[in-house]
């Protein structure tokens, strides 16, 4: 069966900077033949050694998360792609081989979401599908219309649900893909002066809300003077 890497690139929100890391840190942590695939309709700036094909528009007019668009790499026309796809998002950053999220067992799999213990929702930073064959989900994102906001928190709720009615939504891992807030920041007040924890088994480093790769870079003071982090230059090992 293929094996696909992809990434989907919409909007500002991230450069091709993030694609091009991206694709340089899946080219250092896999092993197996792969083609590695962004979705975007905004090429200009993208390595030359990524495939690019465009992304099918799913009107999410009226929805405020963005991320709602993921659901339009559910259509039965995803390019010439088959067998399954590997997706990430563009922030999240890679720590070692991901061999073994071609290699375990399930039609559909994500990462459990830290946010939710009590609930089924995964976290779609990372997810695995089979190619061309869940069109339904789009189908039924237009059959619960603008008032899909009052049933489902976000698009990953959204699609957690579907996949377990379907019957087969599976976790990775959870030692696989973990939280940069988490599982890296220190309490307080050691994270004035130290660093974040660089973890060191974990597979894929998951960022969700802030700070976001750049600001943890960089250092981060949230509102408030809370969740401060500083500069995190360990990335560095990884990111470049």
């Amino acid at each position: 069966m293929e094996n696909n890497v992809i990434c989907v690139k919409w909007g500002n929100k991230f450069g091709p900077e993030y694609v091009n890391r991206l694709y340089k840190m899946v080219e250092k942590n896999i092993t197996i033949p792969h083609r590695f695939v962004c979705f975007t309709n905004e090429p200009e700036g993208i390595n030359e050694k990524v495939e690019i094909r465009p992304f099918y528009k799913l009107d999410d007019s009226g929805l405020p998360e963005k991320a709602w668009k993921k659901l339009g790499l559910f259509t039965d026309k995803l390019g010439d792609l088959e067998g399954r796809a590997l997706f990430l998002d563009l922030d999240v950053i890679i720590l070692n081989n991901i061999d073994d999220f071609f290699k375990v067992e399930g039609e559909f799999l994500i990462i459990k979401d830290w946010d939710f213990e009590n609930d089924i929702i995964g976290n779609s930073s990372v997810f695995r599908f089979e190619v061309n064959k869940h069109k339904d989900i789009i189908d039924n994102f237009y059959k619960e219309g603008k008032d899909i906001r009052k049933r489902y928190r976000n698009e990953q709720a959204f699609l957690s649900y579907q996949m377990k009615n379907k019957g087969i939504l599976s976790y990775w891992d959870k030692s696989w893909c973990i939280s940069f807030k988490r599982k890296c920041l220190r309490k307080f007040p050691l994270n004035y002066f130290m660093e974040p924890i660089e973890p060191k088994d974990a597979k894929i480093l998951v960022f969700h809300g802030r700070p976001n790769p750049q600001q943890a870079y960089n250092g981060f003071m949230g509102k408030g003077g809370f969740r401060y982090v500083k500069p995190t230059k360990w990335l560095d090992k990884y990111w470049q």
